[in-house]
């Protein structure tokens, strides 16, 4: 069928709202919804645009001049989906998907399609699969309980269809715990193989960074991998990860992770933390920013802020790659490289055609050197806070039990043996 074989075609609109606290500057939060649609292959967007407007309306989103003004754009474009960048209640989208006689999703619903779309890994599939599911529940839910609210009805009978709503609401829950069992096995199973790592005195370097900074590219120039790398958001969902023997210094796992983006619905972030646990390991981040972005100062403040969260504290040690100086001309690129040559933290590179890697391959080797180190600790039966503390963190290669308590053998960083005189 010729409809099968060609691609949906999407409007994307940006509603820029006066009275929202957490506003964004519209132009660049339009282009970044229009990157997240291109990061769909089935999708041709036909146009995107922003629509101001001082409030949002309750059950339409839009006023209904704005809607009639869209619906005829729709009409004359064979426009088969809208994308909302941005919250859409239950409500609000079944109204206009009725009155522009399309399908519609919100920022969440289309984050969600990517992330179905990408996700390889069988923990990547659970995780996806869960949090559709959350996302699908806590929208039906609010749909029906508008639609009971409706409906007025003699008290005899419950609300329209309440068994099926309850039957279908069971149905949703019995399947989160089925897929949550599913992924504890997986899960553990990571956290074997992660255990099995630290066992091996290879440092962890774990790249993090806005979605389509180039974290991939330069994972690929480092490893020789073929990680898929696109320009395209959301390239890589699942963490990938490789041995690589850096020059004049020690072999490292390079493990490239999911790209971070702002206003991430937070069923999202819960759903993806698992595959962000790899950043909680690593003994060096490496934090990749697209320096040619108009908005890249507010992505690097959107990734601490989601470090923080993941509980990466301010001792973990960071280097800050300034990625994409080919994009650059030559004045704008001469002015980052000479800032950049003030902060020692700070590697200005293009990952595209390998300028200024060598210099930050160097200083990772520096940080890490010797980043672990075997001890001998013997602890009291006493000390079950400090033995604890030693397993929680992956650092206990070994332990025998004495008459007095435990002989154990730990490797681990100077840091972590700070920590653990400190308690």
């Amino acid at each position: 069928m010729e409809h099968d074989q060609r691609r949906t075609r999407a409007w994307v609109l940006h509603p820029d709202i006066k009275s929202d606290p957490d506003r964004r500057p519209a132009e660049p939060a339009l282009q970044e919804a229009v990157a997240l649609a291109a990061a769909l292959p089935d999708l041709e967007v036909i146009d995107a645009q922003t629509v101001r407007l001082p409030r949002p309306h309750a059950g339409m989103l839009f006023g209904s001049g704005k809607i009639d003004e869209l619906a005829e754009l729709f009409r004359a474009n064979e426009v088969e989906l809208v994308l909302i960048d941005g919250q859409v209640s239950p409500v609000q989208q079944r109204n206009l998907e009725k009155a522009w006689n399309v399908k519609l999703l919100d920022r969440t619903g289309l984050i969600l399609e990517i992330f179905s779309d990408r996700a390889r890994t069988r923990e990547g599939v659970l995780q996806v699969e869960m949090a559709a599911l959350s996302y699908q529940r806590t929208r039906l839910v609010r749909a029906w309980t508008h639609l009971e609210r409706q409906r007025g009805g003699l008290g005899f009978v419950g609300g329209p269809g309440e068994t099926q709503i309850e039957a279908d609401r069971r149905a949703i829950d019995e399947q989160l715990v089925r897929l949550r069992r599913q992924l504890d096995k997986v899960v553990k199973t990571r956290t074997l193989h992660r255990a099995a790592r630290a066992k091996v005195p290879y440092p962890i370097v774990a790249l993090v960074g806005y979605t389509n900074a180039g974290k991939s590219t330069l994972f690929n120039r480092l490893t020789g991998a073929e990680v898929m790398a696109k320009d395209m958001l959301f390239a890589t969902l699942d963490p990938t990860m490789r041995r690589v023997q850096l020059p004049d210094g020690p072999e490292v796992i390079l493990s490239d992770t999911v790209g971070f983006i702002s206003d991430l619905p937070t069923e999202l972030v819960a759903a993806f933390r698992a595959t962000l646990e790899e950043v909680l390991g690593a003994d060096l981040i490496v934090h990749v920013r697209d320096i040619s972005h108009a908005d890249t100062e507010a992505q690097a403040r959107d990734v601490a802020a989601i470090l923080t969260a993941l509980g990466v504290g301010e001792d973990r040690p960071q280097l800050q790659v300034w990625n994409k100086l080919d994009l650059l001309d030559a004045e704008a690129r001469q002015a980052m490289l000479a800032r950049a040559a003030r902060d020692e933290a700070v590697f200005a590179i293009s990952a595209l055609s390998g300028d200024g890697i060598a210099d930050l391959l160097a200083a990772v080797a520096e940080t890490l050197q010797g980043v672990r180190s075997e001890a001998q600790l013997h602890l009291g039966f006493s000390e079950g806070k400090r033995r604890a503390w030693l397993f929680q963190q992956d650092l206990v290669q070994s332990e025998v039990q004495t008459e007095d308590g435990f002989d154990i053998t730990v490797l681990w960083t100077p840091k972590q043996h700070a920590q653990y005189d400190a308690l």
